[in-house]
This record gives C-alpha cells, sequence and structure tokens, in this order.
C-alpha cells in the first residue's frame, strides 16, 4: 500500500502562482485518485516491488500500462510537491557552475522553453545522470522514475488541472512564475548530491497519509 503524503506546507503557500484551490483539487482529488488506484491495482499484483519507484520500474518491464500509469502519477505528484517551496533561494556553489556549465548560463530560459514547447499534457523535469545535467520531458503519466541512472532534480506538472484554475491557458505564465518563485534549489541541490553518490535521493513518503482523503477522491 501506498500512501497520500501530506504537503510539505500549507495549502496556500505557493499563492499566487499555484492558488489554495488549485492545490486542495491537485493534491485532495487527482493526486488522491492515482493512490486509490494504484492501490486497488497493487492488492491483486504479485511481487509488484518493495517501494513505489520500484512498482513504476515492474510496472513498465511488464507492461501493465494501468499500474504503471496510476503508479508513476502517484510518484510523479509526490516529486511535484516535494521539489517546491514558498521560500525561495537560488542556486549556489559548485551546483550553479554546473547549471551555468550545462546550459549556457540560462537554465530558467531553457527549462521554459521545453515547457512551452511540450504538446499536450506532461511533465518538464530537470535531471541529472551521474551529475551530466539535463532538460527532458515525459508525456502523460510516463515518468523519469523508470529511467536507470537517472536522478530528477525538479519537475513541473504541464497538465492543465495544475494551472488552468489560476492561469487559464496562458502556460507561459504558469511556468515562469513556478521557476521564479516555486522551484525549491535546496532540495535540487539535495538531489544533485544524491546523483553523485553523495547523500540519499528523495523516496516517496511511507507515512503521514491523509485520513479519508484517498475516500474522497471518488468525487475528483
Amino acid at each position: 500500500m501506498i500512501v497520500l503524503p501530506k504537503l510539505p506546507y500549507a495549502y496556500d503557500a505557493l499563492a499566487p502562482t499555484i492558488s489554495e484551490t488549485t492545490m486542495r483539487t491537485h493534491h485532495d482529488k487527482h493526486h488522491a485518485k492515482y493512490v486509490e488506484v494504484t492501490n486497488a491495482m497493487l492488492a491483486e499484483t504479485s511481487n509488484p516491488g518493495a517501494n513505489l519507484h520500484e512498482v513504476v520500474v515492474k510496472a513498465r518491464l511488464r507492461s501493465a500500462h494501468k499500474l504503471f500509469n496510476n503508479a508513476a502519477q502517484a510518484f510523479n505528484h509526490g516529486f511535484f510537491w516535494a521539489c517546491m517551496t514558498p521560500d525561495r533561494s537560488a542556486p549556489s556553489g559548485e551546483f550553479a557552475r554546473a547549471l551555468d556549465a550545462a546550459f549556457d548560463g540560462d537554465v530558467r530560459t531553457r527549462f521554459i522553453a521545453e515547457g512551452l514547447a511540450h504538446f499536450g499534457s506532461g511533465w518538464i523535469w530537470l535531471v541529472s545522470t551521474r551529475g551530466a545535467l539535463t532538460i527532458l520531458a515525459t508525456h502523460d503519466g510516463d515518468s523519469v522514475a523508470r529511467m536507470a541512472g537517472v536522478t530528477p532534480l525538479l519537475v513541473c506538472d504541464v497538465w492543465e488541472h495544475a494551472y488552468y484554475l489560476d492561469h487559464k491557458n496562458d502556460r507561459g505564465a504558469y511556468l515562469e512564475g513556478w521557476w521564479d518563485r516555486l522551484a525549491d534549489w535546496g532540495f535540487a541541490q539535495r538531489q544533485y548530491d544524491a546523483s553523485l553518490g553523495r547523500a540519499q535521493p528523495w523516496c516517496y513518503p511511507t507515512g503521514e497519509a491523509i485520513e479519508g482523503a484517498i475516500a474522497n477522491a471518488a468525487g475528483g
């Protein structure tokens, strides 16, 4: 069984870029539903994996598409909440220099451009492959969790339900606000260190479930 983790900040902490209304719908309905469906399928799956990351990888290898889509979306959302903060800081030190070298001093422009160019629903990731930094997009419910050797540093959700209530169809305004105000560079630094074997990477939470949220997800 996996849990719907508590948010690491208040529902209104990311406003105005992401409003309280959006956060309550996105977390308590969308994420909760992925958790609910994943758990229902895990109950009928033999040897699904020891944790959510393993579930995602094994489901992909087995071509268990429904389990993969729901488990990967649960993973993606958990990571999305974790890599945002209302108390933003800038990249620094070795990590900042690595970003500048990888993206010619303008990772912001490259990340936002990738998000604007992405057709339809999906996720925009800043990732490290043993220290090599890249930006990539995954479509729909796909996840970098299935990619061997790839450590996610940041991700922005570009499904419309992530921003439409606050920005309508202006994905650019959402991406700019997200990058400038919400991206947690302290978290990204720790993930970068993890990709180099100097720290433990983020794992999907195993506790602090929100009671009743999964049952309530049936309506959203």
